[in-house]
């Protein structure tokens, strides 16, 4: 049974390092985000880190050994890394980083659009931000304005929509400030 452990504790941590590393990739580059919210990647990274200790006890060979140490060792820092994203995107929401303002639906209900206004306060400027909603846990960014406080939404059709003033394809992925 440590034998599975070893293993399984192996896979399951290149699985979400992969996770990991996808949802930093797709934040840069304003793509669908599907990977799952910080806290269900910290959960896993957890798990991941108590099967390791257990799969410590499979001492069969000298890879074992050093893929248990790699395993606990790495998901100790992944564990790490995650819980201080969930404590700074925790802080970050409480203090108003970011406030939903508005929701827009497409006519066919394929599309839903959500709305936020960012406010850097005395430090920088403000603006409107939009995420489209998509299965799941999955969005993705897709609107940015800089000095602008509220949003008009007017929908052409089921993919064309004109936000303030500016009309996006959205079955095309088309984007605008970003």
């Amino acid at each position: 049974m440590n034998k599975q452990y070893n293993l399984g504790s192996f896979y399951l941590l290149l699985a979400l390092a992969a996770l990991v590393g996808y949802a930093i990739y797709s934040n840069i580059n304003h793509m669908w985000l599907v990977a799952p919210p910080n806290y269900i990647l910290l959960l896993g990274s957890l798990c991941i880190l108590v099967l390791a200790i257990k799969g410590l006890k499979y001492k069969e060979n000298r890879l074992a050994r050093i893929r248990s140490w790699v395993t606990v060792a790495f998901s100790s820092l992944l564990s790490i890394a995650l819980i201080i994203a969930v404590i700074v995107t925790f802080l970050a929401s409480t203090m108003g980083a970011s406030v939903h303002i508005k929701t827009a639906s497409s006519p066919d209900d394929s599309y839903t659009l959500e709305f936020y206004r960012w406010n850097a306060g005395a430090a920088g400027s403000l603006g409107i931000s939009g995420e489209i909603n998509g299965p799941l846990w999955t969005k993705k960014r897709f609107y940015y304005q800089v000095n602008k406080e509220d949003v008009n939404v007017t929908w052409e059709d089921e993919n064309t929509v004109t936000i303030n003033n500016h009309t996006l394809q959205l079955d095309e992925g088309e984007t605008y400030g970003y």
